[in-house]
């Protein structure tokens, strides 16, 4: 059973690990010379998700942002000519977003400084501790209510443990928009 000071010093070393994750994956961005931030760098990756061209306020709700966000975000994105603002087919007065190619090229890029990053930060566990963080990650990200009663430690193990559920997806992965 845990007690509210270890709740609590659990959720600070959560909230650490987060800042570290995105202090690593920006100083890997920055390496990659792509001039891309990492919000930029998580529109890009939303956006190669998508069936077709989606609009402005559908990247912002599917990225959880005000749709003032998405327009400055796009604004830079289309200024070094990664993405392009394209007339709906159907209403004229809908305007969409579309990779180009060198948003394309650019995201194959991404994916390399992403896998850096991730390598940096995984490097101190084991296999064996991946599998285990990979699992537990699942059932966070998830709220996987299979794994049993609240505070119920060491019982649920075997709930999408090594299947590869989740890994590496955030809201922008594992979905069409």
């Amino acid at each position: 059973m845990t007690t509210p000071d270890s709740d609590s010093l659990l959720a600070e070393q959560l909230l650490r690990l987060t800042r570290r994750v995105h202090r690593i994956q920006k100083h890997h961005l920055e390496r990659s010379g792509l001039g891309v931030t990492p919000a930029q760098a998580r529109l890009l990756r939303t956006l190669a998700h998508c069936d077709s061209p989606p609009r402005m306020a559908d990247l912002a709700e599917r990225l959880e942002v005000v749709p003032r966000a998405i327009t400055t975000l796009v604004d830079g994105l289309e200024g070094s000519g990664k993405v392009r603002r394209v007339p709906d087919p159907t209403n004229r007065r809908v305007i969409r977003i579309e990779l180009t190619e060198d948003g394309r090229k650019a995201l194959r890029q991404l994916r390399g400084a992403r896998m850096s990053a991730a390598e940096e930060i995984l490097d101190p566990l084991t296999d064996l501790e991946r599998q285990v963080l990979s699992g537990l990650l699942d059932a966070l990200v998830d709220g996987n209510p299979e794994r049993g009663p609240k505070h119920d430690h060491g019982h649920g193990h075997g709930h999408g443990h090594g299947q590869g559920q989740g890994q590496g997806q955030g809201p922008e992965q594992g979905r069409t928009c």
